[in-house]
């Protein structure tokens, strides 16, 4: 009797349901409108194949955007009890869930990561940043910041694109629940669905200028942190880049947050749940094709137990299927550009030619589209490419060690610090391990773990600052003793005036309003003044 096969079959998911427009538009001040700059083409990396059209802004654009920020700031956002800031917010968290399964469509087909990630990872995380973030934004003088922490003003912010719909989560949320408005840029790959959530916007009746989405390249992005209206920046991506925006703001007295590369180690000790440890490696590497910038891309092995964990490694990863990013049974899509994957082979030629041993899974890949294969190097050494690059690909680079010191002294051999895993039986193995390693997130018998709730930033050239958690509020806020004005105690940006409109005992709404705007212009200058005063000092 000839043995059953049994293999999926294809459960691709429609996408109509994305319901992706010939052409997308800037939001600015509240509206849809034409940018100045050229328009922008964005392909499914799925296909290789033209997706829609984006209109890009210019200079005057984004004048135009800060200015609209500056206003909403100062005239409705700052001075608006936290309570109704958090109905917003509140409103958009809702939205993005009852469109999520549009939502899930569009960032796969513009960024190419399986369905069943932007389904059940990336919409869901988001709208929990919005839900968690609202109950924050009435609550800020519990924070331990001080009895009324202040917001900084504008904040510029640029994402990449391995995270669209997330990432503008990730920093929209906290702006707004400190009092902030926000301008925004994309990736240029990847505009899509932080335009859809434009819409989500809209629809929340957020007022005009609270949040802004200027379209573009790399440009764009400098245009905008470097301009002299902004009071915040907030920026995911590449070191290079983001040594190269704290080199243009150095003495500005801006508040700045870089969350940047990684090269995060996964170690595994001879006591660890093998089956356990490889899910979490296999996650950890493969997640997002490893287009991930906390990526577990180094594994560390406990000498002892080496081989037999890397064989087994080997035979789960020949059954991760590659192929269709809308297939619900994909489980890893495709890499987000041409350029991305050239980039990726380039290091993998690399790790080669310096001696390492490649293995790469047999899933045959599709014809159309930028896909690589999940590869493991083994016999790698710390000073190759492979393990001192970020690859930011499916791509894992395997050494062994034989003590918890020696251990340590590897994955800190690195330039980078934002991630790593270990996996032990012993809770205070795990413990000192975690106090050694120089990784702003350290994950205990798992990885790839977030919650809106937790910190999350890194060390050295993996950037600083955090993000999410009241740690991630604190870097919207203005927590400095110089410059502040004095006011009782009370809801961020809500002096006895403001108080009065909310509680409905002022006589007069608008000359009280009034009163308002004068008092926050004249703290904000205060603060301005508080933060120029210490730069100068410390030139």
């Amino acid at each position: 009797m000839a043995a059953a096969i049994w293999e999926y079959a294809p459960a691709p998911e429609s996408s109509a349901v994305g319901a992706i427009k010939d052409r997308y538009l800037p939001f600015i001040d509240g509206s849809f409108v034409d940018g100045h700059g050229e328009d922008r083409e964005t392909l499914n990396p799925g296909t290789a194949e033209r997706l829609s059209v984006v209109s890009t802004v210019d200079a005057t654009d984004i004048d135009r955007a800060v200015a609209a920020a500056r206003r909403a700031y100062e005239k409705v956002w700052s001075r608006m009890p936290g309570a109704e800031r958090g109905k917003y917010l509140f409103r958009i968290a809702r939205a993005i869930a009852e469109r999520s399964r549009e939502l899930a469509v569009v960032e796969t087909l513009d960024n190419g990561k399986p369905i069943k990630e932007t389904r059940d990872f990336d919409v869901p995380t988001a709208a929990q940043h919005f839900f968690y973030h609202a109950g924050w934004a009435d609550k800020l003088q519990h924070l331990g910041l001080g009895p009324s922490p202040q917001p900084l003003g504008v904040a510029g912010q640029v994402i990449p694109w391995n995270f669209p719909l997330l990432m503008a989560a990730w920093k929209i949320a906290p702006a707004l629940a400190a009092g902030n408005t926000v301008v925004i840029k994309p990736a240029e790959t990847t505009p899509l669905s932080i335009l859809v959530l434009a819409e989500i916007i809209a629809d929340a009746d957020l007022p005009p200028g609270v949040v802004n989405i200027v379209t573009g390249a790399g440009d764009v992005g400098s245009a905008l942190v470097t301009h002299p209206g902004i009071d915040k920046v907030a920026f995911t991506g590449s070191t290079a880049v983001g040594r190269r925006i704290q080199r243009e703001l150095a003495g500005t007295g801006r508040k700045i947050t870089l969350e940047l590369g990684g090269k995060g180690a996964n170690i595994v000790f001879e006591d660890a749940a093998q089956d356990q440890a490889i899910e979490g490696i296999v996650n950890g590497i493969f997640f997002n094709q490893g287009q991930v910038c906390c990526a577990g891309s180094r594994l560390l092995v406990q000498e002892s137990v080496a081989e037999e964990f890397v064989e087994r490694l080997k035979q789960r990863v020949e059954t991760l299927r590659v192929g269709n990013p809308m297939d619900k049974n994909t489980d890893v899509g495709a890499i987000n550009s041409a350029i991305q994957l050239k980039r990726i082979t380039t290091l993998m030629d690399a790790g080669v030619a310096e001696g390492a041993e490649i293995w790469s899974s047999s899933c045959p890949l599709p014809k159309n589209g930028y896909y690589v294969s999940p590869t493991i190097f083994t016999d790698a050494t710390p000073s190759m490419r492979i393990a001192r690059e970020e690859i930011f690909g499916p791509v894992l680079t395997t050494m062994t060690f034989r003590t918890p010191d020696e251990a340590v002294l590897k994955a800190n051999n690195s330039p980078y610090g934002l991630s790593a895993g270990v996996w032990t039986e012993k809770g205070s193995r795990a413990m000192g391990m975690a106090a050694a390693l120089r990784a702003g997130v350290i994950w205990d018998n798992t990885f790839n773990r977030f919650d809106p709730a937790a910190s999350f930033g890194g060390y050295k050239e993996s950037g600083f600052g955090r993000e999410g958690g009241p740690s991630g509020l604190a870097a919207y806020l203005d927590t400095e003793d110089e410059g502040l004005v004095a006011r009782d105690a009370g809801p961020i940006g809500v002096d006895s005036a403001s108080r009065a409109v909310r509680d409905g005992t002022a006589t007069d709404g608008h000359s009280d309003l009034d009163a308002v705007a004068a008092s926050d212009e004249n703290g904000r200058k205060e603060r301005s003044r508080g933060r120029a005063a210490k730069s100068e000092a410390r030139r």
